[in-house]
């Protein structure tokens, strides 16, 4: 589950910035779009690239430590 601790004294506007940015991050919105309509093939093809990419970068991520 996504979440992010609004700060003290920090706009709401930009805590909403930051919390569709770690969703995006996290792909629930591509999840969401994925069942919503109908895909063509070269937007799963761009998503699929681009979760293969977020899954590298994780796991370099996670490597390093």
């Amino acid at each position: 589950m996504n979440g992010i601790n609004v700060r003290d004294g920090e706009p709401i506007e930009k805590a909403l910035r930051r919390f569709t940015k770690t969703c995006e991050r996290a792909g629930i919105l591509s999840d969401l779009k994925k069942f919503r309509h109908f895909e063509k093939p070269s937007e799963e093809k761009k998503r699929k690239m681009n979760a293969a990419k977020r899954k590298r970068m994780r796991d370099e991520k996670r490597s390093f430590r």
